[in-house]
C-alpha cells in the first residue's frame, strides 16, 4: 500500500529541524529542494495498492537512496549505513528531524528497483535532464558506445565445467541421489594441473586435464537425468539444459554461454590494447554537443553500432520532447547518414567542394565529439558503470540509466557550487565597501 510522505511542517520542543540546522548553500541541500519529488510520487504510485497491505516506505526516500547510491558509488548495504550518519542525506530524502535508525533494509532497494523497472529509472534520468533547463534541450548531440562489464569471473572451459560438477553434486545431495563418484579429489588435482597452462612444459598436461574435466561434467549431468524423478526433473530441467549447452559448445560457436548464473553476457572486443576482451553488454550513451549533459542511455546487448541509431534517437526525443537535428558519431556507426530528420555525421575526409569555413566547422565538430570519452570514463570510475552487480538484462539497463542520471545530478551540483562561489566573490566585497562608507571618522 502506498504511504504518505513525512510531514515537513512537524516541530519538536527539544530538537531543531534539519532545514534550520544545515547549511542552505550546500549543493545536496539545494539539489533536494530543486528536484520535483511529486513527479516521482505521481509516476510510481500506480505500483502500490491503494487500500490493502502494510504501508510501504515513502517514494521520495526510496528514489533518493537510489540517487545517493549512484552519486557516491556505494552498494545497497553501505548507502543505508551512511544515510544514518549523514544529516544532508537525510534532508535530501525528505526527513524533517535527524534520524538514528536505519531507513530501510538493503533488500528493499532491490524490491523497489524491480517494482519501478526500466521505465521508472528512465523517469529519474528525465528529471535529471530537465533540471538543466535549456542546456538539456540542445538539438545537436554526440553518441558513442562502451562496454558495461558484468560481475563474473573471466570465463574458461575449465572454470565452467568445475561449476557444473559442483552444482550437480549439490542437486544430487539435495534430492537424495547416490552418485557413483563425486570427483572432489579428482577435481582438485585437475585444477592444479591448469597452473602455468601456457608454459611449453605444462601445455599438453593442461589440455589433457581440461578434456577430462569436461568428460566428468557430462557424466554427472547424464547421471542426474537418469536418476531424477519426473517431478524433480521438471524442477531442474532448465538448469540441466544450460549445463548441456555449456559442455557441448565449441570454440568457434556463436551465442556461447560465459556464465551459469548470468546467461545474457557477451564477449565484446573494442580493440583495446590493455583489455582484449570484455564480458558484459554494450551500452549506448548520447550527450548534448556543447553542455555535455547525458540525454540518452540504452543497453543494446551486442548489436552493431550503426543499427542502434533509430532506437537511441527515439529514446532521446521521448525523454526531452525535442527532436535531434544532428548526431555526431565515430566511424563505428557506418551504414547510415540520416535517420528520419536527424543527420548522422561521421569523421571523413573533406570534400573538394567544401569551403575553408566548412572544413574548419567539421574539424571543430569532430574534435568536440571526443568530449564524450571522458564522460564515459567518469561514468565508469565514479558512478558504478565499470562493473554491474545487478542481475539480468534488466539489471544492465537499470544500472546504466541510474549511472547517467547520477552524472547529470553531479553536474548540476557543481553548477550550483560555482554559482555560490561567484556570488560570494561579487557580493561580499560590495558589502565591505558599504560598511567602510558608513563608518564615522
Amino acid at each position: 500500500m502506498k504511504s504518505s510522505s513525512p510531514d515537513q511542517n512537524q516541530t519538536a520542543l527539544y530538537t531543531i529541524p534539519l532545514k534550520e540546522l544545515l547549511n542552505p548553500k550546500n549543493e545536496l541541500y539545494q539539489l533536494g529542494d530543486k528536484i520535483p519529488w511529486k513527479e516521482f510520487e505521481k509516476e510510481f504510485s500506480k505500483h502500490y495498492a491503494k487500500e490493502f497491505g502494510r504501508p510501504a516506505k515513502p517514494i521520495r526516500l526510496m528514489v533518493s537512496l537510489l540517487i545517493l547510491k549512484q552519486l557516491s558509488g556505494l552498494g545497497d548495504e553501505t548507502v543505508v549505513d551512511q544515510w544514518v550518519q549523514n544529516p544532508y542525506w537525510q534532508y535530501f530524502s525528505g526527513e524533517n528531524l535527524f534520524q538514528w535508525k536505519f531507513p530501510v533494509e538493503p533488500s528493499d532497494l532491490v524490491h523497489f528497483r524491480k517494482r519501478i523497472g526500466e521505465s521508472g529509472v528512465q523517469k529519474i534520468l528525465e528529471v535529471s535532464i530537465m533540471l538543466h533547463g535549456k542546456e538539456g534541450l540542445e538539438k545537436e548531440g554526440v553518441a558513442d558506445t562502451t562496454v558495461q562489464e558484468k560481475n563474473i569471473t573471466f570465463p574458461t572451459d575449465v572454470k565452467l565445467c568445475k561449476k557444473i560438477i559442483e552444482q550437480c553434486n549439490k542437486i544430487s545431495k539435495k534430492e537424495g541421489i547416490k552418485v557413483r563418484q563425486s570427483y572432489k579429489r579428482t577435481i582438485k588435482k585437475l585444477m592444479m594441473e591448469q597452473r602455468f597452462r601456457n608454459h611449453p612444459k605444462n601445455k599438453r598436461r593442461a589440455i589433457k586435464s581440461s578434456k577430462k574435466m569436461k568428460t566428468i561434467a557430462g557424466r554427472l549431468v547424464r547421471e542426474l537425468q537418469r536418476n531424477l524423478s519426473s517431478e524433480s526433473y521438471k524442477k531442474y530441467e532448465k538448469k540441466l539444459e544450460i549445463f548441456k549447452r555449456v559442455i557441448n559448445q565449441k570454440r568457434d560457436d556463436k551465442n556461447k554461454l560465459y556464465s551459469l548464473h548470468e546467461l545474457e553476457v557477451y564477449c565484446i572486443s573494442k580493440g583495446k590494447e590493455h583489455k582484449k576482451y570484455e564480458f558484459g553488454s554494450k551500452a549506448s550513451i548520447v550527450t548534448t554537443k556543447n553542455s555535455g549533459i547525458i540525454i540518452g542511455a540504452m543497453n543494446v546487448k551486442n548489436e552493431y553500432d550503426g543499427h542502434i541509431l533509430p532506437s537511441i534517437i527515439k529514446q532521446c526525443e521521448e525523454l526531452r520532447g525535442v527532436e535531434i537535428n544532428k548526431l555526431i558519431v565515430d566511424r563505428g556507426f557506418k551504414g547510415t547518414s540520416k535517420v528520419g530528420t536527424t543527420i548522422i555525421q561521421r569523421p571523413e575526409r573533406p570534400k573538394k567542394s567544401d569551403t575553408p569555413y566548412q572544413r574548419q566547422k567539421k574539424r571543430k565538430e569532430f574534435g568536440r565529439r571526443a568530449a564524450i570519452e571522458p564522460i564515459i570514463s567518469h561514468l565508469k570510475t565514479d558512478f558504478l558503470l565499470s562493473r554491474n552487480y545487478l542481475k539480468g538484462a534488466v539489471g544492465d539497463s537499470i544500472n546504466l540509466t541510474l549511472s547517467c542520471a547520477a552524472f547529470n545530478f553531479r553536474k548540476y551540483m557543481r553548477k550550483l557550487k560555482f554559482i555560490f562561489a561567484i556570488f560570494r566573490m561579487i557580493i561580499k566585497p560590495n558589502f565591505e565597501i558599504l560598511n567602510l562608507n558608513f563608518k564615522t571618522p
